[in-house]
């Protein structure tokens, strides 16, 4: 019985949904959801899953875990790991991922590498990623991102996350693809203390998310983050902890229709 309310809940619920909780196109990483699920212009470990262009402002390396729970189903649950290590010709990331639960679940396992070119941080990414489906059998592909940002100014930048490049298909037997899509964004931070982005999102075969988020700094060791999506409506809430080389963040979500999202997140920077 179990099994079929989540069968029936995932028949139920819309394309644009849907495209939430897939690995392949929802943002991971507290800091990140609490802003408004911002994707491109995070600059930390995340940004291995984010914008691997993100991943070319790092000066140490770091090791990030993540716990995504939504709408109250063990099954939507999401588990990441992810590791950056700055070298001499740019930065190297790893990172594993896995969504769902026995029914039906999707993981990942991918290398990543960024640098920066001027004013330019460019960097791509290419995954192994299997769906399992109890009774359907399973499916294996190769996805190919990239993302980027530039620094127009200390205080403005722009950027962009391209996933499944490819357009790699969900199984050979199946001619479906998994979802592709674009995110372009804003960042303006008018004093060190605050940090306002705005961004759009569209998968190719829903309707573009507008996304606005903001970041504030109330101690050095404590931020604040708040954001809003369309397309469905959603609300986001969370904070952040800095502790030398320690981080804990935690985000709240709330989608009126289907119910809350928690995600929380753990950082160790490695070395000086």
């Amino acid at each position: 019985m179990k099994h079929l309310i989540f069968l029936s809940f995932l028949l139920l619920i819309q394309t644009s949904v849907m495209a939430q909780i897939s690995p392949i196109t929802q943002v991971h990483g507290a800091r990140a959801q609490a802003m408004g699920n911002m994707r491109v212009h995070g600059k930390d470990a995340w940004s291995y899953f984010n914008n691997p262009g993100g991943l070319a402002y790092l000066e140490q390396a770091q090791i990030s875990t993540g716990f995504d729970h939504r709408y109250g189903l063990k099954e939507l649950s999401t588990l990441d790991l992810t590791g950056s290590f700055p070298t001499e010709h740019g930065v190297l990331a790893l990172g594993v991922s896995r969504f769902g639960g026995k029914l039906f679940n999707q993981q990942s396992l991918g290398i990543a590498f960024a640098n920066k070119l001027g004013i330019v941080a460019i960097g791509g990414k290419a995954e192994w990623f299997q769906t399992q489906m109890e009774g359907f059998g399973t499916g294996n592909n190769l996805i190919l991102s990239l993302g980027g940002i530039a620094e127009l100014s200390p205080e403005f930048s722009i950027g962009a996350s391209f996933f499944n490049l490819n357009r790699a298909k969900l199984s050979q037997a199946t001619e479906e693809r998994l979802p592709t899509g674009i995110s372009m964004g804003i960042n303006y931070q008018p004093v060190p203390q605050l940090q306002l982005q705005a961004e759009v999102e569209k998968d190719i075969e829903v309707k573009p998310v507008v996304k606005l988020g903001i970041e504030y700094v109330l101690r050095d060791w404590v931020l604040l983050r708040t954001g809003i999506n369309s397309n469905p409506s959603r609300m986001f809430f969370g904070l952040g902890i800095k502790l030398d080389q320690l981080s804990f963040d935690y985000a709240y979500g709330q989608n009126q229709p289907l119910g809350t999202t928690h995600h929380i997140s753990l950082g160790l920077k490695l070395g000086k």
